[in-house]
């Protein structure tokens, strides 16, 4: 089973990074990324959103035991959200991979670091905010992430929408206002 070159970072939630060290390193054979990455942090409410794209493309291409973790700043996270799924077989996995990608590059954010994608038995985004675990079912019971940040709170995918806005188009009736019937 391959893992990812940056599994320390992800199955070790005490380690932190030393000033000037670097937890990515470049695996021959992975994607590479094609586009501008920001290392800024976003605003908690842009994140929010942006999560939650990822969340609709992976239920987009079935994917299976959707769980989102929010990770506390205290427990030496490196982001803040984990997004993971899983999928039946390597291609539905590198499908979900790329819908979460393509859905992101159109909202003007691209992957830090991809890794795993060619394996596809952990497909691993990082999106530095928060990053995208795209698992094989054996892959997942056998890291279990949930067990080993066990102290994330765990949230549907409901908890990230946001509240629910007038839907463009409709007009509510103002107030003492009648609807004509035709």
């Amino acid at each position: 089973m391959v893992v990812p070159l940056i599994w320390d970072r992800i199955l070790d939630p005490l380690r932190t990074p030393i000033a000037g060290q670097s937890l990515i390193y470049n695996q021959i054979g992975d994607q590479q990324n094609d586009g501008p990455a920001t290392t800024e942090p976003m605003k908690k409410k842009d994140t929010k959103r942006l999560v939650s794209e990822a969340i609709r493309a992976c239920q987009d291409k079935k994917a299976e035991e959707l769980t989102v973790l929010a990770l506390e700043q205290g427990s030496g996270a490196f982001t803040d959200y984990f997004v993971m799924c899983n999928g039946t077989n390597p291609r539905q996995i590198q499908a979900i991979a790329d819908e979460v990608e393509l859905r992101l590059k159109r909202t003007g954010l691209y992957p830090a670091h991809i890794e795993g994608y060619n394996q596809a038995e952990w497909v691993l985004m990082d999106y530095i905010d928060f990053v995208v675990h795209v698992f094989a079912e054996k892959a997942r019971r056998y890291y279990d992430l949930e067990r080993l940040w066990k102290s994330a709170k765990r949230l549907e995918p409901s908890d990230l929408k946001s509240a629910p806005g007038r839907t463009p188009g409709k007009r509510e009736p103002a107030v003492g206002q009648r609807r004509k019937r035709a």
